[in-house]
């Protein structure tokens, strides 16, 4: 009988210690997306790609240049509109359309244009769960740029005032009060103000292969004002 008693106890502590795994969550996958859209083969380690990406145009001026022409920010823009963007002239330009439109689709649909001939992304490449995060960051997870940074004057509508408190307590810690911490970065005052586009998306996606949060659970305009402050430091 104390044998029975032991071994159902035994049972019921393995039950109720079992540890739980955590699921992901969707802000989870789309910031992880927005990392594969910035740099997909530093996300997932795989080797710099060789060969030319066979949906870059001849004309793009990274053409087979270090894996450029694979990330996805290089043909449409780091605001997601593509020649109606930000890379509407420059040597950025492509001609290629913005993927605004993508959230008209379905996550199978879009899954079959980036393993389609045109794109090219083998399994290899993008794994299945890789697919997965860069179409929810596609189909949810972008944001409207116009509606924050000045496409002309590259100048943010964000809170300078609130934007140093984020800032000195969410990011200092790596890149330094000035911003000019790490080696390997470039002063995040020059960076700011040359491509606010790309640093929102930064500050929203993290940056791949870093330890870098990424802000996207928060509040929208904390991003924005993060943004505002880094225009004010030093840009050499």
């Amino acid at each position: 009988m104390l044998r029975i008693y032991l071994f159902i106890l035994t049972l019921c502590l393995v039950t109720v210690w079992q540890p739980v795994m955590a699921s992901e969550s969707l802000d989870y996958s789309i910031a992880r997306g927005g990392k594969l859209y910035d740099k997909w083969f530093k996300v997932n380690s795989y080797s710099t790609p060789k060969l030319a990406n066979p949906a870059y145009p001849d004309r793009g001026a990274y053409k087979n240049k270090k894996g450029a022409d694979w990330r996805c920010k290089e043909c449409h823009g780091w605001d997601y509109r593509g020649d109606g963007g930000a890379y509407s002239t420059g040597k950025h330009f492509t001609g290629i359309v913005g993927i605004f439109q993508a959230d008209t689709i379905s996550e199978a649909q879009l899954a079959s244009i980036l393993r389609g001939q045109q794109h090219g992304y083998t399994t290899e490449m993008l794994a299945d769960k890789d697919l997965i995060d860069l179409t929810n960051f596609i189909r949810t997870g972008m944001v409207e740029m116009d509606n924050y940074i000045n496409r002309k004057t590259k100048m943010v509508t964000g809170d300078v005032s609130k934007g140093v408190n984020y800032y000195q307590t969410i990011c200092a810690g790596c890149h330094g009060l000035d911003g000019k911490e790490e080696d390997d970065v470039p002063p995040l005052g020059k960076l700011s103000n040359k491509n606010p586009w790309e640093t929102m998306h930064k500050i929203l996606n993290g940056q791949p292969g870093a330890d870098m949060p990424a802000m996207r659970a928060l509040d929208m305009q904390i991003s924005v004002d993060i943004l505002a402050y880094l225009q004010t430091l030093p840009k050499e």
